[in-house]
Formats: C-alpha cells, structure tokens, sequence
C-alpha cells in the first residue's frame, strides 16, 4: 500500500510556527516513505474561522517547500460525506439526541454516560447529537509515543458526533475523510493524542480502517503555553521562509545544512538525513 501522510490545519488564523513544524514533519514522514503528502483543511468550524486564514495557509505552504500531491481538500464541501456517517450510525442504534448543556452536565463530573441524559427533551430547540461509548478500552501504538491506551467511557462518555447547530464534529469529519484519502499515517502534535481512541472508536463503528498514528512534540511559547492561531501566536513569513525551516527542522531533530541559501537544498539535505526513529518524543519545547 502506497504511504499517504497528511497536514491538515483549520482555518483559524496564519500558519504559525507550531503548525509549521506539524507540516514540516509530516511532508518528511510521507517523502521518506515515498509515498504521497495531501493538505486537508479543516474547515467545519464557521464560528471560529478566520476570514481568508484558508487561502493564507495554502499560499504559505509552497514557500516553505510544501507541496501536496493534490488539490487541498476542504471539510466544508464534504456535509455529505458527513451526512452518509451520521445516518449510518443513527441507523446502528449508535447516536442518540442529547439537549443537556456543559452546566448540567458539570454536576456529574462534567461528562455523558451510559446514554443517560440529564435534561429533557425540549422540542423548542434542537439537540446536540452523541455516539453512545460502552465501558471499553481503546489500545493502540503511537509510532513515536509507543503503547497508549484509553476507557472512553471514563475518561470521555459519550461525545458529540453533531452540534445542536449542525456542525458535525472534527472526530467524525477527520475519520471520514482520512478514508477518502486513504491515509496510512496520521502525523500530528500531540495536543491531538487524547482524541485518537475517540477516532479509532469511531472507525471501528464505521467499519473504516484504522491508520497508524505518530503524534509529534508540541511547541509551546516562551510564556509555556502551546503556540496556536487562536491565541494570536506570531505568523511565519513566507517572503523569508529560511529562518523558520531551519528552525522547524531543528525543532525536530533533523539535521540542518548550515550553508543551505535556497529551500530545497535545505529540505533535500534533510530529507536525506532523516530518520523518523529519531524524532524527539517529548514536548514541551520552547520558541520564543
């Protein structure tokens, strides 16, 4: 099976440089294999999305030397696609409506169990839709992280599969298109480690395979919070994209060719230098 790996960032502001160093190593993972590198934007989410972030991210990519292998794909012309899965779990018995909101849910420890709602029906307003999770654990191998594993019930109940306002939610869009495009790897930051047993969960639902995962160290500011488009973390430039790839390469422990004056000579040197073995496992790494 021809390796599919893929950067798939939201539209929520410039790419910055912790999603930089996300798509620095999966374009990395995906060449080293010979397989193909897609882009994937995630755009489900309208109240959060920043007008023309989109178009600021793909334009970005190429100058940092990141070209996909196909046109992006964006989430918001996919609602059938979406649509398909909802109906197929809702047919299985699997979802169920739910109108409890996060405050009454806070009185039982802030999560849904056993299908068992605390708020009745209220047919003046329409309900938030979840996927019923059994007592179960999820298992799986983080290709960087090693052996991870996860009771959904407890440590996340019953999870929204569609908003009350419609919005399908990022586990059930992110596991239906990772079949579509057929990838094999899922290479991310690590903030993203705790929603794959919910994704896995899902693909088996689904009836869907499940990709191999490597979730890389998370960059955090020099205030030690995670660097993100929602808080306004520093764009990089793309009329000067040297000094953040060299960064971003070092970031991830990639050798860096010092005399390196043209992009692809510095992505070339490293792609031959590169061993995703040697990708550093912790997070917590500063840039400031």
């Amino acid at each position: 099976m021809t390796y599919h790996g893929r950067f798939a960032p939201s539209p929520t502001g410039q790419l910055h440089f912790g999603s930089l160093v996300a798509a620095v190593g999966s374009w990395l993972c995906a060449r080293h294999a010979g397989g193909q590198w897609l882009v994937r934007m995630e755009d489900i989410d309208p109240p959060r999305e920043v007008a023309g972030s989109a178009a600021s991210i793909l334009a970005a990519l190429p100058a940092f030397g990141l070209v996909a292998d196909a046109p992006p794909l964006f989430q918001s012309q996919r609602i059938e696609a979406y649509d398909v899965a909802f109906e197929q779990l809702r047919a299985a018995g699997q979802l169920f409506p739910c109108w409890c909101s996060r405050s009454e849910l806070a009185a039982g420890g802030g999560l849904h169990r056993d299908g068992q709602c605390v708020a009745a029906a209220d047919p003046d307003r329409l309900p938030a839709w979840r996927l019923r999770v059994p007592d179960i654990e999820v298992a799986f191998d983080d290709a960087l992280l090693g052996p991870q594993h996860e009771n959904l019930r407890e440590s996340v109940g019953d999870f929204v599969i569609r908003r009350a306002e419609g919005f399908y939610s990022y586990q059930l869009a992110c596991v239906v298109d990772d079949t579509f495009q057929g990838i094999t790897e899922v290479v991310r930051g690590s903030d993203l480690l705790d929603s794959t047993a919910r994704q896995i969960w899902l693909q088996r639902c689904l009836d869907l395979p499940t990709p191999a995962y490597r979730h890389l160290p998370l960059v955090m500011g020099a205030d030690g919070r995670k660097l993100s488009k929602s808080e306004q973390a520093s764009p990089v430039d793309p009329a000067d994209p040297l000094p953040a790839l060299r960064q971003a390469l070092a970031f991830l422990s990639v050798p860096v060719l010092a005399t390196a004056t043209e992009v692809q000579d510095l992505l070339a040197h490293a792609l031959a230098n590169f061993d995703p073995a040697l990708l550093p496992q912790c997070s917590g790494h500063s840039f400031a």
